[in-house]
């Protein structure tokens, strides 16, 4: 028996794969936090946007890195970048290296949303050790990171 999301109905003695929960923890995982970034007031941050908050650098980064660091086209991450300018999260401005070039840089909102992402992820993740201990999750984190490490190799 399935879901209707095409899930295997996880009661019916079918293991669901591995790969398959961690997909669904991180899909709670981000219901959760940007449940709370709009209950903070950032309610125009979307999953989309992470391609930008989670690759940038401080100083500002170009469009290409940005591209290339979400695994996007450049059209897609120029797309997500326009929607966060129209928002007020992110501005453009003269690479100082390059003045041909442009940097995309967070706005003072800008930073704000990302450091309010940052602290409710670790609140997320400070719930998940009070829930299940924290040697469970130091555990869970270390073979997360031996799997991205290994590229699932």
């Amino acid at each position: 028996m399935t879901t209707q999301s095409g899930e295997p109905d996880e009661g019916d003695g079918i293991e669901v794969p591995l790969p398959t929960l961690l997909a669904r923890a991180k899909d709670v995982t981000i219901e959760q936090l940007h449940r709370r970034l709009g209950e903070e007031g950032f309610e125009e941050i979307r999953y989309r946007h992470g391609s930008v908050f989670r690759f940038i650098d401080a100083e500002g980064s170009r469009l290409t890195v940005l591209a290339e660091r979400s695994g996007l086209t450049k059209q897609a991450i120029a797309e997500v970048v326009n929607e966060l300018e129209r928002f007020g999260y992110v501005e453009r401005t003269a690479d100082p290296g390059d003045r041909r070039a442009k940097l995309i840089r967070l706005t003072e909102r800008g930073v704000r949303g990302q450091v309010a992402a940052a602290r409710i992820l670790g609140e997320i993740e400070q719930r998940w050790a009070r829930h299940l201990g924290r040697d469970e999750i130091a555990v869970l984190r270390r073979t997360l990171e031996s799997i991205i490490a290994r590229r699932g190799a």
